[in-house]
């Protein structure tokens, strides 16, 4: 049997897919974020390439790169970024001085018995003559409290929108990472399964041997061939799913579908040195965006809240008009008005209540959400961790599980070869040594997925990914 070399493998479990992706809807904070970005987002990319000839070699780093710049959360994260600066820039409006200008010229004819007048002597018609007007407005507000509170509102709103389009940064990191390691495990179980297939056309063609020479039933032939088939099936089965997990991976780094490439990148198994409880708390705390952009938006309903308190109080604003009003343009005389004003709502109960009470309930969400996420971040950190210790035990029992049954493998085919047995114990080794192979696997995914959870879980998915993978 051929030895199986030690890449990282990938477990058929829907499970592990389904709590991947639960755990990237949990990562989105901003609410207009959610909207947009949806964790079926960061399966998607924008393509922006066109298929080169030949094969493309893709490194983890590469993918990630092109994750970063093509994948669609990213992209919806990053325009929702501009989006939440556009609002802030209207908000701001509301503080600065605002200046028009008109320009107009007219012509006019009265003609005074169409008006009833009747002057004896005096001409019925009068005109025409001309009229123009080049006239300047300066509008300031001076004193707006509750456009004030909306302007600092829409900051933290802005911050919040930049520090998601961070946090989405790591959310790709661990999409693309995810279906990077899928490509490579399928590799390693097809090398396995191929491996495996020769061990049984080996088994099958000592099965066939010993019928025709009389030494054992065609029972014996019968078995050899069904297992024989039976890792056919696999192997094809196998083949088709690293096919399509390719093409997840195209998708989620916007690769040309047709584009050829082959992974540059082994991850082997490395011991990781486990960090505890309380210092992996402490880097989440410090580090993960999507909480400090919850924090913005508690700051930001504040602020809202604030706003509508103080739409109770008046409003004081200035006026300034000037123009040169005349006959034409060279007969003309200046003119100029200034204004101040002071308003205030006198009864508007049921508006000033109603914004109140929406604004209190906005404040009560946001901390509500914020708390959620706190709690959420220490949960994901406890799992990562115990995650990562149970899967090394994991990996240790399935390779010494992968060990074991291939020399139990040897030890029947030799028997079997020998005429001492028939070849059930073939049939049944080599079904233990399929498995062993398979939960081997599993495990390796499994603790390479737990790290790069972790990674994500402290916040430095993004900046530090192949230490975690790496177990430095």
């Amino acid at each position: 049997m051929k030895e199986m070399p030690i890449n990282f493998p990938k477990a058929r479990c829907g499970c592990l897919r389904f709590l991947f992706f639960t755990a990237i809807a949990v990562g989105l904070v901003h609410p207009r974020a959610q909207a947009q970005a949806t964790p079926d987002s960061y399966k998607g990319s924008a393509v922006q390439e066109k298929a080169t000839p030949g094969v493309l070699p893709l490194s983890l780093d590469d993918a990630m790169q092109m994750g970063l710049r093509n994948n669609l959360g990213a992209i919806l994260q990053n325009t929702n970024v501009q989006s939440e600066g556009g609002a802030k820039l209207q908000q701001l409006q509301a503080l600065l001085p605002t200046l028009t200008g008109t320009a107009q010229a007219a012509v006019s004819q009265v003609n005074l018995q169409a008006e009833g007048l009747r002057i004896p002597g005096f001409p019925a018609v009068i005109g025409p003559f001309g009229y123009t007007d080049f006239r300047a407005t300066l509008n300031q507000t001076l004193l707006n409290v509750s456009s004030l509170q909306s302007y600092l509102a829409s900051k933290h709103d802005f911050e919040s929108s930049k520090l998601s389009a961070k946090d989405s940064q790591d959310l790709v990191v661990l999409t693309v990472g995810n279906a990077y390691l899928l490509c490579l495990a399928d590799d390693a179980r097809i090398l396995a399964l191929d491996a495996q297939v020769q061990t049984s056309k080996v088994s099958l063609d000592q099965a066939i041997q010993n019928h025709q020479n009389g030494v054992s039933p065609r029972l014996d032939e019968l078995r050899a061939r069904v297992d024989y088939q039976t890792q056919e099936q696999s192997l094809i089965a196998a083949t088709a799913q690293e096919k399509k997990d390719r093409i997840a991976l195209a998708r989620a780094i916007g690769l040309p579908l047709d584009q050829q490439f082959k992974l540059t990148d082994q991850v082997p198994y490395a011991q990781f040195d486990t960090p505890t409880m309380e210092s992996a708390m402490a880097q989440a705390l410090k580090n993960r965006s999507d909480l400090q952009a919850a924090e913005e938006q508690v700051k930001a309903a504040e602020k809202n809240l604030s706003a509508a308190h103080a739409e109770r109080y008046p409003e004081l604003t200035g006026e300034v008009d000037y123009g040169e009003i005349g006959v034409n343009p060279g007969n003309s005389y200046g003119t100029l008005n200034a204004v101040g004003k002071l308003s205030g709502p006198l009864f508007e109960e049921g508006k000033l209540r109603g914004d109140a009470r929406i604004a209190d309930a906005q404040l009560q969400q946001a901390r509500a959400q914020l708390n959620n996420l706190q709690g959420q971040i220490r949960a994901d950190v406890k799992d990562a961790i115990l995650d990562i210790e149970s899967s090394e035990k994991l990996v240790s029992v399935a390779k010494s599980n992968v060990d074991l049954a291939s020399e139990a493998l040897r030890e029947a085919q030799e028997r079997f070869q020998a005429g001492v047995s028939d070849n059930l114990a073939v049939s049944q080794a080599q079904s233990s040594v399929a498995q062993a192979n398979d939960r081997y696997v599993s495990s390796l995914y499994q603790l390479n997925v737990s790290k790069l959870s972790l990674a994500r879980a402290v916040g430095l998915a993004r900046t530090q990914y192949k230490t975690y993978l790496g177990g430095q």
